[in-house]
């Protein structure tokens, strides 16, 4: 069995961002308009006036304070509100590939290697532009990368477990070195009118180098000790904007349940104690204590839930440093949150330092990477 290590990411950030003033502005906007249009069925009782957003109820609900996004323009719109991408060719390459193909060149640079170093390409993400041929396929292609590809999806924990997939296949001998991209468009998959999530998402793309310990050509490696991954099928975080939408009647209408949607209240109680007991058991089953830990870098949803989770598991309140967040710059990018963490503060730990990427979303879903710096 081969040690498996990190031995560079990479994070491709929109040159856009929406600040919670203009996102607020957009969606009261939108919503005054709409309680207006519809203020006799609002005063029979027909339908429920839509409630206006504020800043400071973002902020306490979330702790986020922007967000970057391809098309800042169609989401705040009040006439649109939703990004707004001309439409691509199929001999174009597609807009998840293209910000793949650019984390995963900052990834490469990073742990010194080049595209003929890499055996294989996983494309982990929430949510895809089409169901085949695989954007995974489409990467490999576009980086001139000899070996296999494939996609997964398991939402917001779609890095963690492809780490743990890559890392599986590096440890059993069946590929040397592989790039595990998260191009998460998640601005187009988000309801943008819905007050009670219309602030929580933004678009990144991040990528992770995984390889062999001996084959190692960057000094800046983190050993992959040891994954966990964890599913538990729940109805509380959904998205039905699947492939057969088309085979239902009225597929053309402007349905709510076609985008993101969640049951946030039911979500943070019931998410919380699964991620705690996965964080908890895997380091104990290692034979790791909470207190060696350095730092913890955890799914970018929810500064309150990072909060208690991280006060469960090391038994105090944890500093800053022990565990970074980046949400309140970037939002909820889904897969990508814990990987961007990782990715920005991890390079000032010294040699022998212990931490562990978690994540957890729709599924529900939770993974843990046990990881040591080199």
């Amino acid at each position: 069995m081969h040690k498996v290590v990190i031995s560079g990411t990479g994070i491709f950030t929109p040159d856009q961002i929406i600040t919670n003033a203009e996102l607020v502005a957009s969606y009261n906007e939108y919503a005054t308009s709409w309680n207006e249009a519809n203020g006799a069925a609002i005063e029979a009782g027909e339908a429920e006036a839509k409630p206006m957003s504020s800043e400071a109820f973002i902020l306490k609900a979330s702790g986020i304070e922007r967000r970057y996004v391809i098309d800042k323009s169609g989401v705040l719109d009040p006439q649109i509100m939703h990004p707004v991408f001309p439409e691509r060719a199929d001999d174009e390459l597609s807009m998840m590939a293209e910000i793949a193909v650019e984390a995963a060149g900052k990834a490469l640079e990073r742990a010194g290697r080049t595209a003929a170093d890499i055996d294989a390409v996983i494309c982990a993400a929430s949510n895809f532009e089409r169901a085949y041929p695989a954007v995974a396929i489409e990467i490999q292609q576009a980086l001139g990368i000899e070996g296999f590809a494939f996609d997964m999806n398991v939402a917001c924990s779609s890095a963690t477990f492809g780490i743990q997939a890559a890392a599986d296949m590096i440890r059993c001998g069946s590929a040397r070195a592989i790039l595990m991209v998260n191009p998460e468009i998640t601005s187009g998959h988000h309801e943008w009118r819905d007050r009670d999530c219309h602030f929580i998402f933004g678009d990144v793309c991040t990528a992770v180098v995984v390889e062999r310990a001996d084959d190692l050509a960057s000094d800046n490696a983190w050993e992959v000790l040891s994954t966990r991954c964890l599913t538990l099928y729940s109805n509380n975080i959904r998205n039905n904007n699947g492939f057969l939408r088309r085979t239902r009647a009225g597929h053309m209408a402007d349905r709510r349940d076609m985008q993101f949607y969640q049951e946030g209240r039911k979500v943070f109680k019931q998410v919380v104690p699964v991620v705690v007991d996965l964080m908890r058991s895997h380091l104990s089953d290692e034979g790791v204590e909470p207190s060696e830990l350095t730092r913890l870098w955890l799914h970018q949803a929810n500064k309150s839930m990072n909060d208690l989770i991280g006060e469960k598991v090391l038994g105090r309140a944890p500093s800053r440093a022990e565990q970074p967040n980046v949400l309140q710059d970037y939002a909820n990018t889904s897969s990508a949150g814990s990987i961007i963490a990782f990715s920005k503060y991890s390079d000032d730990l010294p040699s022998g330092s212990l931490g562990v990427i978690c994540s957890f979303g729709a599924g529900y879903s939770a993974g843990s990477v046990i990881v040591r710096r080199l």
